[in-house]
């Protein structure tokens, strides 16, 4: 007798329907039509147990919440949570929260992953009134997408390409404060893994996950570190770009711990090879037409486009807290590994903050190469874009390169907490609090960061640590 019968999809179908959702996002289908088609699918879909509600805190961390079925259809419209248990919310003083349902963001996930019978949606941070959250980036960047298409016509399309480690031993992040090192599962380096090592086996595990998601993953491979990876998959609209960003690294975590392994976002946790980057690529269109596409200009790039490279090469002291998010991020800038850190654009130099990459009508598109994989990607994207299209402008010499990005975080700090188009960007309240949360993690790691990776710099960085870590000091 089966005591047990929930939803299990097989990945075929499971591409299908998150394919088919994602194609309704991206029309901007009507939330209304996509509420109503959702509550009827989870009351009618008897095997679904639970809802798994999830949203970002400022730095960029995912929090995720199980509600029962029966009770989120009740309930959608009041669900409230403790915002002063999370890192840059609310006050003890002001804590409940409001937490709302974004129904086009719905996900069916593979069960033998994340456990049948269970389905994810993203949510959105509100005040107690029902106003957006303003530390929200998320719906912060939903809505300024949205006012572009209004006003505009303009879409902002978004490739990320994520690099991680994997190591031996689950939780390694955590045990790094005891153990000080961490364990390559390959010693392999770029496009040279066996067929079946545990890297490999993990990348194809990885990259059918994300397929079934509806990623439409295009390539995936070892990096030129050893027991690094990478996974690309197809551009999509800003918004949705950021959320699968949490999603990547959601799976590739979820599924190295199935494997007694550790799926690791730092920037740079190993001396003396590569870091890990996020390398963001971004286009602008107007219908049809890429707005960055000149078949005629500068290394095939619009004016346009152009000109939104230069606003963010400007700004680049600015942002680069935004980008580089964690004491460990500056480490990654080291010109000795192919390190992004030269304030500058090219379509050959791969230590160039920008990169100008072969395109077409089509794929026109710059790669900002200077963000970390722990950056928040919601807060990121928009900064960018805001950047891009609103910032100072600049003289076409800044292109060549006469400035580099800091090689520690106080340096970054600074200029973030001193920036004029931050404030105006973020607001001034959340540009205080985001600089004063990196600045107690940065306080408690060495000033100078030396040639070997600090235990603190791990175990206090802001996808690692936790109150129980956060109290070993």
């Amino acid at each position: 007798m089966t005591l047990r019968d929930f939803l299990e999809i097989p990945y075929e179908e499971l591409e299908e329907l998150n394919l088919a959702a994602k194609a309704q996002r991206v029309a901007r289908t009507s939330l209304d039509k996509l509420q109503e088609e959702r509550m009827r699918y989870l009351n009618d879909e008897r095997r679904i147990k639970a809802v798994t509600v999830c949203f970002t805190d400022l730095e960029g961390r995912l929090h995720m919440l199980d509600y029962d079925k029966k009770f989120l259809l009740k309930s959608a419209d009041n669900l409230t949570f403790d915002g002063s248990s999370i890192r840059g919310f609310s006050q003890q003083s002001e804590s409940d929260l409001r937490l709302g349902i974004d129904w086009g963001a719905f996900y069916w996930l593979p069960s033998d992953i994340f456990g049948p019978g269970k389905v994810l949606v993203f949510g959105q941070v509100l005040e107690r009134d029902g106003s957006v959250y303003a530390a929200d980036f998320r719906a912060r960047l939903q809505a300024y997408t949205a006012e572009l298409l209004a006003k505009e016509g303009i879409v902002c399309n978004v490739a990320n390409e994520i690099e991680g480690f994997l190591f031996k031993g689950r939780n390694a992040e955590q045990h790094y404060r005891d153990t000080g090192h961490f364990d390559l599962v390959s010693t392999g380096g770029y496009y040279n893994s066996l067929p079946g090592d545990p890297l490999r086996l993990f990348i194809d595990a990885a990259a059918e996950a994300q397929r079934a998601m509806g990623f439409e993953n295009e390539k995936d491979h070892p990096e030129v570190a050893p027991s690094q990876f990478e996974m690309n998959y197809s551009y999509t609209e800003a918004s949705v770009a950021a959320d699968q960003v949490l999603l990547y690294k959601l799976i590739c975590r979820q599924l190295a711990y199935k494997l007694d392994l550790t799926a690791s976002f730092l920037p740079k946790p190993v001396t003396g090879v590569n870091g890990s980057g996020m390398h963001t690529n971004m286009s602008l269109a107007k219908g049809d037409t890429n707005l960055f596409y000149d078949a005629n200009g500068e290394e095939g790039l619009s004016e346009y486009g152009w000109n939104y490279v230069d606003r963010i090469l400007t700004s680049g002291l600015d942002l680069c807290l935004l980008l580089n998010a964690s004491v460990n991020s500056y480490r990654r800038l080291d010109p000795h590994y192919e390190a992004p850190n030269q304030i500058k654009a090219s379509a050959i130099d791969r230590g160039s903050m920008v990169r100008i990459p072969l395109g077409n009508a089509r794929s026109a598109r710059i790669e900002v190469r200077s963000i970390a994989p722990d950056a928040n990607p919601y807060m990121a994207i928009y900064a960018l874009l805001k950047v891009g299209l609103e910032g100072p402008k600049a003289d076409l010499s800044v292109r060549k390169g006469a400035n580099v990005l800091p090689d520690n975080i106080y340096d970054a700090i600074d200029a973030f907490q001193s920036s004029e188009i931050i404030a105006s960007v973020l607001g001034e309240e959340i540009q205080a609090k985001y600089a004063e949360l990196k600045t107690a993690s940065a306080d408690r790691c060495p000033h100078r960061l030396g040639t070997l990776i600090k235990r603190s710099e791990v175990q206090f960085h802001h996808e690692v640590t936790n109150q129980y870590l956060w109290s070993k000091f």
